[in-house]
Formats: structure tokens, sequence, C-alpha cells
């Protein structure tokens, strides 16, 4: 069975318009059998990594030295075949998420390799994860605003050498509701959400055909 750990760096929590397209995407997930578990990190209240000179690396063999919430994290991070990281664009990053993102060093084994003049490492043999998944969502109309969010994942996804499987990307995401209901373009991209987790969990990869209905214009773009 897969295992998929979702991370939700909303501060809305279950309330935002990350969340509607979050739970869409793990219910496609969960259609193809996978076992899930969605996490806040504002619930989570992860304490920004301050022990310095990367204790966990150098002295603690992948003990963060930090006692808070993240110790019941990493045991549910490391039985998890998928990690997705799902945030809403807020230059870059909330401040709870960027925490628990700074936080997964812990879960790197310290040896570094250099791979295209890039330093990288990989997670350490007690680490299921194989594949990080971004689902992005912002307020401005452009998807070229949510490339930060992309950056962020991938370089993640790469320093830790695992695959970066794509990304569900949802520019002007107020616009998938209408006076508090999902319009009928909006469910059409939560479908697409929910047909991508689908085929990630059988296929192994996203098609493109269901990421660009995910981030297909809502609205005509206004001068």
């Amino acid at each position: 069975m897969v295992r998929v750990t979702a991370i939700n760096g909303s501060p809305h929590m279950e309330r935002g318009r990350t969340a509607l397209l979050l739970n869409a995407f793990v219910s496609g997930m969960e259609d193809a059998g996978a076992a899930t578990e969605v996490l806040y990190a504002g619930k989570l209240k992860v304490k920004p990594c301050s022990c310095g000179e990367l204790l966990c690396w150098n002295e603690l063999d992948g003990e963060c030295c930090i006692q808070d919430s993240m110790q019941e994290v990493y045991p549910i991070l490391k039985r998890s075949d998928i990690l997705v990281l799902a945030t809403p664009m807020y230059f870059p990053l909330p401040g709870e998420m960027q925490n628990v993102i700074n936080r997964l060093v812990a879960l790197m084994y310290p040896e570094t390799t250099v791979r295209n003049g890039r330093t990288r490492a990989r997670m350490r043999n007690s680490v299921k994860i194989r594949k990080i998944v971004l689902v992005g969502t912002g307020g401005w109309w452009e998807m070229e605003n949510l490339d930060t969010l992309v950056r962020i994942a991938r370089e993640f996804a790469e320093d830790a050498s695992v695959e970066f499987a794509g990304a569900l990307l949802r520019p002007h995401s107020s616009y998938l509701k209408s006076n508090g209901e999902i319009t009928v373009k909006g469910q059409a991209v939560l479908d697409a959400a929910r047909r991508a987790g689908t085929e990630l969990v059988i296929e192994g990869k996203m098609s493109e055909e269901a990421l660009a209905l995910v981030s297909q214009p809502l609205v005509e773009r206004t001068p």
C-alpha cells in the first residue's frame, strides 16, 4: 500500500482554498487505494530550526534537538512513500510552513555529493519518501506568481535525492467559488485534481492534461 503524508501550510488550514484543492487531490489518491494523512503546519506549532551547525547531522544521528510536535511528525514521514507540500504563495511561504521544511533536514543523511555542479544530500535509509509533490495556490492571476513555490519544492526534492513528481498549481484561486459556492469551472478544477491524485498512485506520475485542467483560467484577465 502506498502511504501519503500531506502537510498543509495555509494559516486557514481546513477552511482555505489550499485545503479545497489538496482535499480533492488526496481523495484521488485514496480512490487508488493509498493510505493518506493530512497534517496542518498551523496546528503543529513547529519552532524554527535553531540548534545550529546541523547537530542532527553531526552529533545526534538524525535526531532533532528541538522538542516540539515535529518529534511526532518525523515517524509519520519516515514511513511515507509520497510527501505532499501544500501551501499558498506568501512571499514566498507562510512562516509555519517554512519552519516545517527547514526542520526536514533531520531526515537527510549527512553525506553529500556533487551533481551537475550542485551539492546534494539524500534521505536516510530509515526514510521511505521517494516522491515529493507540490500543491500550490495563489491569489494573483499569473501562473508565474507560483514559480517560487515550484522552485522551493523542486530544490528540496533534489537536495534530498528523491523525485519531484510535479505540481498542482492554482492561480487566482479565489475564483474557485462564487458567493460561497464552488463554481462549475471550480468543480472542473477539483475533479482534475482528484484525477491527478489517482494517476500519481496508479501510474507513478500525473498527466499533463490533468495538471493543465487544474491550472486553467477561471476568469478573463483584467487590464
